[in-house]
């Protein structure tokens, strides 16, 4: 069995969902050898492979293969832990997206989800590590339904993605694959993905807090230290975004502080999926959208705090990240919104 685990908040809100369809959870648990009342330990974890096979003895004994598309379906923030909340005080969804790429092993060691810009789309694809078992796709459906009603509880709004693509072949009944994600579907597409038009990512939210961000941040790192093996990414980016006042860090200092040679930090950034020009552009737009958000920090400001030797630069990047100028962003960014806490 792999050593691939996920959050118990997490399956929580699996067992919630099963149980509001009249199915035996705890026969089903017993049946699988998992212990239900680690649900109620904080720092409890289940290997990634119990996972797969309670969601398949799910489908198996309510004879629904689409319960994962059930409603009703509420977000449970819970589910997400610090990371929801880190997600929601983001300044934009786009910003609370970036952070769940980044932060998802908190939740699950199984899963991961990359963002990547795709024209005027923005994509964001995910994938599950079954261990020594394949993934159902009730396990996929599930998490990507759960994922888009926060995205909708967050923003206070309907947000439709423009098209989801399921790994999966097509199946014979379509309709309630319509009615759960309410937009284009492409079944045997190359990866689970979900689509959203760039704009609709760029939008302020109502529960954004910048003192709140920073101090789920500094959590999230904790909760991935706890885990153990924290990545070289997470690592490297905090060193990153500490040394940026004092201009653009360098990948040599990086690495030194890191008690590595370049080409090892290279190699090891590599092996997880970036570099180190990925890294600091990302940190530094992550960070330029909550500088962005912050009434008291100038424009000159934001760009001495990024590292960024003139504003002319500061410009030319937030004209690249964001298709807007640092004031475009500003004033929108001071447009009066609904006042709605993290919390409610």
């Amino acid at each position: 069995m792999s050593k691939r685990t996920t959050s118990a908040a997490w399956v929580s809100g699996i067992v919630n969902m099963l149980e509001s369809q009249g199915l035996d959870v705890r026969a089903l648990f017993d049946e699988l050898g998992m212990d239900m009342s680690a649900l109620s330990r904080a720092e409890a974890r289940f290997p990634t492979e119990k996972v797969s096979l309670l969601w398949q003895l799910a489908a198996a004994r309510s004879g629904n293969p689409f319960i994962a598309l059930t409603p009703p379906r509420m977000a449970q923030l819970a589910g997400f832990e610090v990371l929801g909340y880190a997600m929601a005080s983001c300044p934009t969804l786009l910003a609370g997206l970036e952070r769940l790429a980044r932060y998802l092993r908190v939740v699950s060691e199984a899963a991961s989800a990359s963002l990547e810009q795709d024209g005027d789309e923005c994509r964001l694809v995910f994938e599950l590590f079954g261990g020594e078992r394949a993934v159902p796709p009730q396990r996929f459906e599930f998490d990507m339904l759960t994922f888009l009603a926060f995205c909708r509880w967050v923003t206070g709004d309907e947000v439709h993605p423009r098209r989801v693509e399921l790994a999966q072949p097509a199946p014979l009944v379509l309709q309630p694959y319509i009615d759960a994600f309410q937009c284009p579907l492409e079944f045997d597409a190359p990866a689970y993905t979900v689509r959203f038009a760039s704009a609709d990512l760029v939008r302020p939210l109502p529960t954004s807090n910048p003192l709140l961000a920073e101090v789920h941040e500094r959590l999230l790192g904790e909760r991935l230290d706890q885990l153990g093996n924290t990545q070289i990414s997470h690592r490297a980016r905090e060193l990153i975004a500490k040394k940026l006042p004092e201009g653009e860090p360098k990948r040599e200092e990086i690495a030194s502080t890191l008690c590595m040679s370049e080409r090892t930090l290279q190699r090891r950034l590599q092996d997880e999926g970036t570099s180190f020009h990925q890294l600091l552009d990302s940190t530094r737009r992550e960070l330029a959208q909550q500088y962005l958000q912050r009434r008291h920090v100038s424009l000159s400001e934001a760009a001495y705090l990024l590292g960024f030797s003139d504003q002319s630069i500061f410009h030319r990047a937030c004209k690249r990240w964001f298709d807007s100028s640092p004031g475009q962003i500003r004033n929108r960014a001071n447009v009066d919104l609904p006042v709605r806490t993290a919390f409610t």
